[in-house]
């Protein structure tokens, strides 16, 4: 892989994140889910469900997710920071990244999560795919580990 290779791959990793943020907070579902691999895996840790395994499973949890958590758009705001991508192949990789989660309708305290999101992406079909994401939370509850992405 020659280095504009690797610049526009990490690029398109970056959209993909950022996609992730604002079809979750926009509540668009479709796109949403099809930016899952189709055998991806979602692991919403232990205080959101746990593990998901499919497309149409990890459609099914967000939507679940979205009606719970009062179903209008922007009521939540996924704030990514600190991206960290390890290009391990031409249709694989591996990131980190920070989220500060607010939710928008709280004005006493918007701050609702902080959370470390530990990401797999596979390129499918010319596209760059999450094939793994973990949530780990970091506050209220400290869940977090040290990995680091392109370590076992």
């Amino acid at each position: 892989m020659d280095g504009l290779q690797r610049l526009l791959a990490l690029e398109d990793i970056r959209q993909l994140v950022a996609k992730y943020s604002h079809f979750r907070d926009a509540l668009h579902l479709e796109p949403l889910a099809a930016l899952f691999a189709p055998d991806a895996l979602c692991d919403f840790g232990r205080h959101f469900g746990g593990p998901v395994s499919g497309r149409a499973a990890i459609r099914a949890h967000f939507e679940k997710s979205m009606r719970t958590n009062g179903g209008l758009p922007f009521s939540t705001l996924h704030t990514i920071s600190t991206h960290h991508i390890e290009v391990l192949s031409p249709d694989r990789a591996e990131g980190r990244c920070f989220l500060v989660d607010f939710i928008t309708q709280d004005r006493d305290n918007p701050l609702k999560y902080l959370i470390v999101y530990d990401d797999a992406y596979i390129r499918h079909e010319g596209r760059w795919l999450f094939a793994r994401r973990t949530l780990e939370m970091i506050w209220p509850h400290n869940d977090g580990t040290q990995r680091l992405p392109g370590q076992a």
